[in-house]
């Protein structure tokens, strides 16, 4: 099961990672969906490649939980945006998540030590 037939990425560890990037990228400033969605590909490089219908739900869950807040607003070119930001509550989860993210990242490298990999 992946996310993109190119990438290999699976579908559980794009929507394990979907809050915590969310959360970083709104930790930069306020962004709409298509702007999220533009930073993600660039984070990754291409790899991963969001689609509206995975960003919204998890955007409106996020809403939901009180960690981010949206206002509606005309962009500079004239159009209706829905713009989302983070609360304070949604800082302190961004940390929270930092913290476990780099946890596992931690451990990864650690297991993966002295270890090699033909891909």
């Amino acid at each position: 099961m992946t996310d993109d037939k190119d990438t290999g990425i699976s579908k559980d560890l794009v929507a394990a990672s979907a809050t915590p990037l969310i959360l970083s990228i709104l930790g930069q400033g306020e962004a709409y969906g298509y702007l999220i969605i533009k930073r993600v590909r660039g984070l990754s490089g291409g790899q991963m490649d969001w689609a509206d219908g995975m960003l919204y739900p998890v955007l409106h869950r996020l809403e939901d939980r009180g960690l981010i807040e949206s206002t509606w607003r005309e962009s500079e070119e004239g159009r209706h945006r829905k713009y989302y930001r983070l609360k304070d509550a949604g800082r302190r989860e961004l940390s929270v998540q930092r913290s476990h993210w780099l946890l596992v990242n931690e451990m990864l490298q650690k297991s993966w030590e002295g270890q090699t990999c033909s891909i």
